[in-house]
């Protein structure tokens, strides 16, 4: 891991496309602006784990019972 130390209105560059600036330290946070595309998606850490864990128990569901899902929908 890399690890910078960075003042307010200091910022990090990522590539071309990515720019983080520290808009504001103190109290034990810092407040991080995020400049990148669009389509690059930018989660917290406990929410993109937590979207992980949802994506590995929708894998585990029961094939059957999604055909059985998936023919009343035709219906």
């Amino acid at each position: 891991m890399l690890v910078l130390t960075r003042k307010t209105d200091q910022a990090i560059n990522i590539g071309d496309d990515i720019r983080l600036k520290i808009i504001e330290i103190g109290n034990g946070f810092v407040k991080i602006g995020i400049k990148a595309p669009k389509d690059l998606p930018i989660y917290r850490e406990e929410l993109y784990e937590k979207l992980k864990q949802f994506n590995v128990e929708a894998a585990k569901q029961d094939v059957d019972k999604l055909k059985d899902f998936l023919e009343i929908k035709k219906d």
